[in-house]
């Protein structure tokens, strides 16, 4: 059996990493991979060509491929359009049950798309947690408020 390629969650020698050849099941997986991050249209370009939405989505199937128990996301729609936005937004709804995510964000619009109406959202300030609940129970709590809008 051949050995898998880079991303596919195994240790390997530089050597052996360099010059793997996926097998059936790890090319399944890579094409299964490109098709949640929406990204099999660009699946023959270099990195640097992508746009920054692009690469995110590309980081983040590279993590996939891994097969995660957690994904700690920082700022992943810093500086993407916002029709990268949503498509970030849907690749991380889909990936909802398969693995647990801490998305640290704050572009409320995205974390309103991710929440939902009833996930949970923590709202820190200066390190500390100063409210926790939905998004529209946050929105309305009186800390959140002094805090983030100085009233």
């Amino acid at each position: 059996m051949a050995e898998p390629g880079i991303g596919a969650g195994e240790r390997q020698t530089l050597f052996r990493a360099l010059t793997a050849r996926p097998d059936a099941v790890a090319l399944a997986r890579i094409d299964e991979t490109l098709e949640r991050t929406a990204l099999t249209d660009v699946a023959r370009r270099q990195a640097g060509e992508l746009s920054h939405g692009q690469k995110q989505r590309l980081e983040i199937g590279m993590l996939l491929m891994q097969q995660p128990r957690l994904l700690l996301l920082d700022e992943p729609a810093a500086g993407i359009s916002d029709d990268e936005t949503l498509q970030l937004a849907q690749l991380l709804e889909g990936l909802r049950g398969t693995c647990s995510m801490m998305v640290v964000e704050h572009d409320m619009a995205f974390v309103a798309a991710l929440a939902g109406e009833t996930g949970i959202v923590t709202v820190l300030a200066e390190g500390s947690v100063l409210a926790e609940g939905t998004l529209a129970a946050v929105q309305r709590d009186e800390r959140v408020i002094e805090s983030y809008l100085g009233r």
